[in-house]
Formats: structure tokens, sequence, C-alpha cells
């Protein structure tokens, strides 16, 4: 069994200029949730993402999802609120 796992982050709109990117690879645990996700994101930017963080969606497969305890797999989307119509 490994010890980390990459998961692939995709940032989306307001996250992405918050991230100053639109990809970044992390190396966490298995088994790592959506707070472990939160977690290496705030470690790796700082405050630049805590207002996204505080307020956006997760993309996981098929699964919106807000809660920490989610688990994730290979890829997470970070989807801050989309304005339109």
């Amino acid at each position: 069994m490994a010890d980390v796992e990459t998961v692939e982050v995709r940032y989306f709109a307001g996250a992405a200029d918050a991230a100053g990117t639109d990809l970044e690879s992390y190396q966490l645990r298995p088994g790592a949730t959506v707070g472990d996700v939160k977690g290496a994101l705030r470690e790796r930017h700082g405050t630049a993402l805590e207002r996204v963080l505080s307020v956006a969606v997760f993309l996981i497969g098929d699964e919106m999802v807000r809660d920490d305890a989610y688990p994730v797999g290979h890829r997470v989307d970070v989807l801050p609120p989309f304005a339109g119509g």
C-alpha cells in the first residue's frame, strides 16, 4: 500500500484566479478527505484561497460535495459560486 497518493486539483473561475493556476497536484495520504484537500490548499496558498474555499463546492466524480469528511479520489474540482443567467 502506498504511503501517499497523487490527487489532481482543478480550479475554475475565481478559484483559478485565487490559486494563480487552473491545475495542481498534491501528495496526500490514502483515504484523504475533502477536509484534507482544503488543508493542503490552505498550506500552499495561504489566505489567497480562504474566501473561495469557504463558499466552494468540490466536484468528486459526479458528486458535488461540501462535506469535509467526504473521501476524495484522484481528481477534485474546486467550483466557486458562478453568476450568470
